[in-house]
């Protein structure tokens, strides 16, 4: 097996981390507490997020389903259907804390053989749920304001009307600032989507006051045009929501990461230049793959001891970057045969396009 080889295969286990911010108060911690980068570690990090996000969820189906309930209570009383476009997508938001709930429970699971990644992506289907839930409670809310606009019927109750919409917007801003706060903790792109769906849901919730102004002065259409109107501002969210997830599912990454990641390998002493560098999201984890240029004379040893401190800069460097797999390159020698040379024929690429791989 040749040098490039074993060093390949070692990374193939990469080291873990246990930290997620690179920060001063990090590292005070990391002189006055060594750490560790053991598998134990990335697990403890990733339950932890885990279980923040799993309590997220529950306080929020409780608050929504709360809400819900008793804007229900009095659509049946009133027949407002701006009142009851609201009362449909708060339901439908609160009751999108289960397929995120289901992804959080699967991504605890170890990697299989099968699932040699874990099952982190499952928060992606979760995402791919919950905007399919948005646009139905559009579909809906739209249908109930059309209907009414071609049958105009006078709202009952109207003070009611205009309570529930102010519980309707106090629910949704709690649950909208605690998802997005935690999302963004976690690195969770489903849960962040989720919370500024409940933001949209809380001003969606006092449009239902302009209905109900309206309706106390005798103008029958504005109950039914705030609906439209509610459902403009829920097709906007699911506008949003659906690029965040579309990005997740793509592998897309904020190209500020990337930029952090090379230079913190550029200051690795021994790293001449960096190569391919790949980072994606699995579930609200970050994984890395990076080749790096280093001397062509070096040992495996030095090499893999360049390697590993490379890994360790990316871990520090990075927010939520849990495992890197870093590739020893040797710095081309003149007259040198591309040392990829071998691949060629499985990557189609032409030999000069090979090695060592070109920086970024």
């Amino acid at each position: 097996m040749s040098d490039r080889h074993r060093h390949h295969e070692h990374h193939a286990h990469p080291h873990r981390h246990g930290h997620d911010s690179p920060g001063v108060r990090h590292r005070l911690g990391h002189l006055l507490s060594p750490h560790s980068h053991e598998s134990a570690d990335k697990l403890d990090s990733a339950l932890e997020s885990s279980a923040r996000g799993m309590r997220a969820l529950w306080a929020s189906l409780a608050v929504l389903g709360v809400t819900a309930l008793a804007q229900a209570a009095v659509v049946a009383v009133s027949g407002s259907v701006a009142l009851l476009g609201d009362t449909v997508h708060n339901a439908a938001d609160a009751l999108t804390a289960v397929p995120l709930g289901i992804a959080f429970v699967l991504g605890r699971r170890a990697a299989t053989r099968r699932f040699t990644y874990g099952y982190g992506r499952a928060e992606d289907l979760a995402g791919i749920a919950i905007v399919l839930t948005i646009a139905a409670s559009a579909a809906f809310a739209a249908w109930a304001a059309v209907e009414r606009l071609l049958d105009p019927r006078p709202v009952a109750h109207v003070p009611a009307v205009a309570v529930a919409a102010l519980v309707g917007f106090a629910g949704n801003e709690w649950v909208a600032r605690y998802r997005i706060r935690v999302g963004r903790d976690i690195g969770s792109a489903a849960l962040v989507a989720d919370g500024l769906h409940a933001r949209t849901d809380g001003f969606t919730s006092l449009a239902v006051l302009l209905g109900a102004g309206g309706s106390a002065l005798g103008w029958q259409l504005a109950d039914p045009l705030v609906g439209l109107a509610i459902t403009a501002a829920i097709a906007l969210v699911l506008r949003d929501a659906a690029r965040e997830v579309f990005r997740r599912v793509m592998d897309a990454v904020d190209p500020a990461l990337v930029d952090r990641a090379e230079r913190a390998l550029r200051e690795v002493p021994g790293v001449r230049e960096v190569g391919e560098l790949r980072l994606r999201w699995i579930g609200h984890r970050l994984r890395a793959e990076v080749a790096v240029v280093v001397d062509g004379d070096a040992t495996v040893r030095a090499a893999h001891a360049i390697a590993v401190e490379a890994e360790h800069a990316l871990l520090h460097a990075v927010p939520k970057l849990t495992a890197a797999l870093v590739h020893a390159d040797p710095a081309p020698a003149p007259g040198e045969e591309d040392p990829h040379l071998a691949l060629a024929h499985h990557t189609g690429a032409r030999p000069a396009e090979l090695g060592p791989t070109p920086p970024i």
